[in-house]
């Protein structure tokens, strides 16, 4: 542990506990962590600034010093003042993907600067506004998809989701690439190839003259499952999936029972 840099956690279902918002014990964690040197960050499929908006309302306000946000596509350093994206998906790629499942009881949105801008106004749209305190605005894609935009994100029902990864199996385009997952019981993603957790953090570690082997990380789905990997020290929630929990290298308690601050106290990091 002694190696050990920075410490990145994923937001939701790792570093929230399930009422939205980093608990009293977690947040002792995160300071006393910081006292001794340590870079503290968030990795998340969200976008930066919904994040930064968020911060306070979290109880992590001043805490937080990068955050890597959709799903490694974004980086806002906030210690060295670099803000930047990489990667979005072409405009006609994400309407050729919208085609692909219009006919299907789901809804599509690109979250972008805080606000998540949606397809059509239904339940969907409103149920991931609701979930994750973002304002949504429904917009006219045609004109949103003239220029390139992070990801798109697909919302359904637990129930629909089956049929949403099966139909994403006969997608493809000679002209893009892209590359898709499930992030959520309700959330179906496409990004750039490019794009993956561990590349955002390869990426944040590198500027501070540090490798992933200086890295401790703590996430709970499937898109979690690459930086629990590839990190010095890749830690699942139990509330994990079985992807990402079989990737890790511990598995500490699950977000509602401060399974982070549990970690960093049992192996001595506090």
């Amino acid at each position: 542990m002694g190696q050990i840099k920075a410490i990145m956690a994923d937001v939701d279902g790792t570093l929230l506990c399930s009422k939205g918002y980093v608990t009293p014990k977690t947040v002792e964690a995160i300071q006393n962590i910081r006292s001794k040197g340590i870079l503290f960050g968030l990795s998340t499929g969200r976008d930066a600034v919904s994040c930064q908006n968020l911060l306070d309302e979290w109880n992590i306000a001043g805490l937080v010093d990068v955050i890597v946000g959709m799903g490694g596509g974004e980086i806002d350093d906030l210690t060295l003042g670099v803000c930047k994206s990489n990667f979005p998906l072409d405009g006609k790629l994400i309407w050729q993907i919208i085609r692909h499942y219009e006919d299907m009881d789901v809804n599509f949105c690109v979250p972008k600067d805080g606000v998540l801008f949606g397809y059509r106004d239904d339940k969907y749209i409103r149920m991931l506004s609701e979930a994750d305190k973002l304002p949504y605005k429904i917009v006219d894609f045609s004109e949103l998809l003239q220029s390139p935009q992070g990801k798109l994100i697909i919302i359904c029902t637990p129930d629909m989701m089956p049929r949403v990864v099966e139909r994403s199996k006969t997608f493809s385009n000679s002209a893009y690439k892209c590359a898709c997952l499930k992030t959520a019981s309700v959330l179906f993603e496409y990004m750039d190839t490019r794009i993956s957790k561990t590349n955002g953090l390869t990426e944040v570690m590198q500027m501070h003259g540090w490798t992933l082997e200086n890295l401790l990380v703590f996430g709970d789905a499937d898109n979690d499952e690459d930086m629990v990997k590839n990190a010095g020290i890749g830690v699942a929630m139990k509330n994990g999936s079985e992807k990402t929990k079989s990737a890790a290298d511990f598995i500490t308690a699950d977000n509602d029972s401060d399974g982070i601050a549990l970690f960093l106290e049992t192996h001595g990091i506090l």
